[in-house]
């Protein structure tokens, strides 16, 4: 619009013969001087508003990218930079400084039972404490339920010990979340700058290999870093590389553990891993199922296991069912059921004929993802048995929501039966909640004729343990499943 009227105006200033009337052409140049002004003015005043409003934004982008959304607290970039910080501040010093990583016992249950909304409030509430016991000390949430804190300045290892003595007094009493109280204890991790680590790397490292000792050696524990620790995790780090290639030089070994109804007679078999290396012979499965789990290899572990024993278990002559085992790793990084459909298919085993464990973990990670594979599973003809049943708080809910076709005591339970009226309580009251729901029960881990004998009273169905058999080829148990001479093994699922 504004050309449009200075063009007019120079128009209006210019006659057709070429004559200039100079009154209308300086009033067009005062105009354009002030419009030119104006402009200019708007224009800066533009520029520093813009400014102003991109500064603003960088802010809260740093902000972003350096603190945690949920908790406010500092996020790991934050915690990286100052490890790095505290590193070249101890060196320049001379002094030492601790490394804390916190995690939450059995916070998966809680985000299971809770729901994630309640979960995400309860790490909000523990950074909320974190910060105030910690007072000048670095607090940083890495991730889920891990936070790490960075104490300086301070005498080591007396100071970071008493910080993590007093976060644990600050829980204690539980958190109070929408009416709800809930109890949780906190594990801890220590390394110490310099004598744990002169890295960053290194350092956390160690300080998370604390962590996982003290996990392992109960709820609500603290470790420092030792130097066996270290050992330790190159131990696992080798095992992990080489179970990698245990498969391809023929060091898995299928066994089966029969399975029998009451009255002692075998109605299946359970498939079992066990590690064969041609070095440090055999490896337990409680050692190398969870490296497995850790690293990803469960999942062409577990596809080989599923493939393996059902071919094996298509070659009876005797129908008999085989039952696997399933990790909880299966369930969220591969499909299932589509994987379970072509195995079947490949190998003429019929679906009747397969049972699939699990264990809670399988339900805890992520509950409904987990139901709804279970029900495609379900859908294909295959059983599904809980596993383990009763080592955690959990198994009720699990049974309401999902109709599984057994449960199966753990044999901790069954140890005891002799000599402990709780066990025997806690069995009874466990056969007679599965037969109001119609669930047959199969005890685990039976080694004696009393055992056998108190489960035959209160009515358990099936049994399993040495008593009736123990894991071995199944060239021991050719009879039974009906096969002349054994099949080639290679791999199977461990229990």
């Amino acid at each position: 619009m504004e050309k449009q009227r200075f063009a007019g105006q120079l128009e209006q200033a210019t006659s057709p013969d070429g004559a200039v009337n100079l009154k209308v052409l300086e009033g067009l140049v005062v105009d354009v001087y002030e419009h030119a002004e104006r402009d200019r003015r708007s224009a800066d005043q533009a520029i520093r508003l813009l400014a102003a409003e991109l500064e603003q934004a960088t802010a809260k982008l740093e902000r972003a990218a350096h603190h945690d959304p949920l908790t406010d607290l500092p996020n790991r970039r934050a915690f990286n930079e100052r490890l790095t910080e505290a590193i070249d501040e101890a060196n320049a010093d001379n002094a030492r400084f601790a490394i804390i990583c916190v995690d939450f016992d059995r916070f998966k249950e809680v985000n299971s039972i809770f729901g994630h909304a309640t979960a995400d409030k309860l790490l909000q509430k523990l950074a909320s404490r974190l910060k105030i016991a910690a007072r000048d000390a670095f607090v940083a949430r890495l991730g889920g339920d891990d936070f790490s804190i960075i104490v300086t300045g301070s005498v080591q290892p007396a100071a970071s010990e008493e910080l993590a003595t007093h976060i644990q007094d600050l829980v204690s009493d539980g958190f109070n979340i929408d009416g709800k109280v809930i109890r949780t204890a906190l594990s801890f991790g220590i390394a110490i700058y310099p004598q744990d680590g002169l890295d960053a790397e290194t350092l956390m490292i160690n300080a998370d290999a604390a962590l996982s000792r003290a996990k392992r050696d109960g709820r609500g524990s603290l470790r420092f870093f030792e130097a066996e620790m270290d050992k330790q995790q190159r131990e696992r780090t080798t095992l992990q590389h080489e179970l990698g290639s245990a498969i391809e030089r023929n060091e898995l070994k299928l066994f089966y553990q029969p399975l029998a109804r009451i009255d002692g007679e075998i109605v299946g078999f359970e498939a079992l891993l066990r590690w064969e290396h041609e070095v440090r012979g055999r490896i337990a499965p409680n050692v190398f199922i969870p490296l497995a789990e850790d690293n990803g290899m469960i999942i062409p572990i577990g596809a080989w296991v599923l493939k393996e024993a059902c071919r094996q278990a298509a070659s009876w002559s005797n129908k008999l069912t085989v039952a696997i085992n399933l990790s909880p790793v299966q369930f969220h990084y591969s499909d299932l059921p589509a994987q379970v459909l072509a195995i079947l298919l490949e190998t003429g085993l019929a679906p009747h004929r397969l049972e699939l464990e699990i264990t809670e973990g399988v339900l805890v990670n992520d509950f409904e993802r987990a139901i709804g594979t279970l029900r495609r599973l379900k859908a294909l003809g295959v059983s599904i048995a809980m596993d383990d049943f009763g080592t955690g708080y959990s198994s009720l809910r699990y049974l309401q929501a999902f109709p599984f076709d057994k449960i199966k005591v753990d044999k901790s339970f069954i140890d005891q039966l002799d000599e402990n009226l709780q066990s025997q309580a806690i069995i009874r009251a466990v056969v007679g909640l599965a037969h109001g729901l119609a669930l047959p029960v199969l005890a685990e881990g039976v080694e004696t004729a009393g055992q056998l004998e108190f489960l035959k009273r209160e009515g358990c169905d099936e049994v399993q343990g040495y008593l009736i058999g123990r894991p071995l080829p199944i060239d021991n148990y050719s009879e039974i499943v009906g096969i002349a001479s054994p099949p080639v093994r290679r791999a199977a699922m461990a229990g």
